[in-house]
C-alpha cells in the first residue's frame, strides 16, 4: 500500500483510511464525517489531499503536438499557462483514463491522470514518443492538494498564493496553482514537491481557520462530484464506456486528424451510441448504488446505475446511470431502481443536480 506524503497528518487528525487504487487515503476525518466535510465545501472551504493522482511530464521538441495526436481534446484550443480536461482512449474508443493536461509550452506538458491508470497512460505515451521526446513519471516527486469552496480564494491569498486566476489556468512557482477541481465549487489544485507537502498543508489549515476550513476526505469528494455529474473512471468512463456514451464528446477534438480511438468514436457518433449517461433523482426513499438495475414502467431492465449516493445538499438519493438509447427515456421520465429487490421510483434528468460555481 502506497501512502501520501501527508499520511502522518491524516493519522493525527483521526482520519479513516482506506485503500484507494493501491493508496492508503483518508475517506473522512474525525469530528464530522462526510456530510460535514461536504457542507464545508459547498458553503465555506475544504482542503483535500489528492496526492494519489498521478503526475508525469512530456518534454522535448514538439511534445505538445505529440500529446495532441494521442489524447482526445484539442490542445490548440488553449495556450501556455492553461489546463485542459482530456481523455486517453483505446483504438476501439474505450477510455483508458481521463486526465488534466497542463500546457507549459510547445515542448513541455504536464499530465495529471488518475491513480489507478497513471502508469498505463504514461507507458502508452512513452511507447509512441518520437525521438527526443521524453515521458517521465513524477508520481513520487509531486504531491497534489485541492482547496475547494467559495472561501478558497481567501485561503490562498492568506498564504501568499495566486488566487485571481481564470478558470482552467495555472501559474508556476514553488507551488503550481491551477484554478480547477472536482467539486463544482470555486477552487484550486496545488502541485508541490512531496517534501514540502506537509508545510503547505499546515499553512493552509492555519490560514483557513477564520474561513471555516475543514480537511476533507475522498468520501466527500465523491458525493460532491456526484452532485455535479462529474465522471469517475471505472464508473462513468472505462474501457467499455466511450466518451460518446458518457456525454464527454465535448472533450474530443472531432476535427483533429489524429488521436487514439478517433475512427471508432467518429463511427459511434455518426451511428448514435447504444446507451447514454443520465442522472437519476430518487422520488422515494431509495438511494441508487452502483450496479443496481434501472427499470422502465413495465419492469424491463433498461440500464444500470454507475454511481449513486445520498445527496447531502438535496437530502435525497441521486445517481448516474447508463440507459439504453432504444428505451427512449429523456428529461423528466419516471423509472425505478431495483434496490435490493424493491423497485424505488426515480426521475431521469441531466446533471448537475446542484448549481455549478466553478467559473
Amino acid at each position: 500500500m502506497r501512502t501520501s506524503p501527508l499520511n502522518d497528518r491524516h493519522v493525527a487528525l483521526g482520519a479513516k483510511l482506506a485503500d484507494f487504487s493501491g493508496w492508503s487515503m483518508p475517506i473522512e476525518y474525525a469530528g464530522g464525517g462526510v456530510i460535514a466535510e461536504h457542507t464545508a465545501v459547498r458553503t465555506a472551504v475544504g482542503l483535500f489531499d489528492v496526492s494519489h493522482l498521478g503526475t508525469g511530464t512530456v518534454r522535448g521538441p514538439g511534445a505538445a503536438a505529440f500529446v495532441d495526436g494521442c489524447l482526445t481534446n484539442d490542445l490548440s484550443r488553449i495556450g501556455p499557462g492553461q489546463a485542459q480536461y482530456t481523455l486517453c482512449c483505446t483504438e476501439d474508443g474505450g477510455v483508458v483514463d481521463d486526465l488534466i493536461v497542463y500546457l507549459h509550452g510547445p515542448d513541455d506538458v504536464l499530465l495529471v491522470p488518475n491513480a489507478a491508470n497513471a502508469a498505463d497512460v504514461l507507458a502508452r505515451l512513452a511507447d509512441e514518443a518520437p525521438d527526443g521526446v521524453q515521458v517521465t513519471d513524477r508520481h513520487e516527486e509531486v504531491a497534489v492538494l485541492a482547496v475547494q469552496g467559495p472561501r478558497s480564494p481567501q485561503v490562498l491569498q492568506a498564504v501568499g498564493l495566486a488566487a485571481d486566476l481564470p478558470y482552467m489556468s495555472f501559474v508556476d512557482g514553488d507551488v503550481t496553482v491551477c484554478r480547477t477541481g472536482y467539486t463544482g465549487e470555486h477552487g484550486y489544485e496545488l502541485l508541490v514537491a512531496a517534501g514540502r507537502a506537509g508545510e503547505l498543508w499546515d499553512a493552509l489549515l492555519a490560514a483557513g481557520e477564520p474561513e471555516g476550513i475543514r480537511p476533507c476526505g475522498l468520501g466527500a469528494r465523491d458525493t460532491l462530484r456526484t452532485e455535479m455529474g462529474y465522471p469517475l473512471h471505472g464508473h462513468e468512463l472505462s474501457r467499455e464506456i466511450t466518451p460518446n456514451q458518457a456525454r464527454a464528446g465535448w472533450a474530443v477534438g472531432w476535427k483533429k486528424p489524429r488521436f487514439w480511438g478517433r475512427e471508432a468514436l467518429l463511427a459511434e457518433k455518426e451511428a448514435g451510441p447504444a446507451r447514454l449517461l443520465w442522472g437519476l433523482r430518487a422520488t422515494g426513499r431509495g438511494i441508487p448504488r452502483p450496479g443496481m438495475a434501472v427499470l422502465d414502467g413495465d419492469g424491463t431492465r433498461i440500464g444500470e446505475v454507475t454511481s449513486g449516493t445520498f445527496s447531502p445538499t438535496l437530502k435525497v438519493g441521486i445517481g448516474l446511470a447508463l440507459l439504453d438509447t432504444a428505451a427512449g427515456v429523456g428529461d423528466g421520465a419516471e423509472v425505478s431502481v431495483d434496490v435490493r429487490g424493491r423497485p424505488q421510483p426515480a426521475e431521469v434528468g441531466k446533471p448537475p443536480f446542484v448549481e455549478s460555481h466553478v467559473r
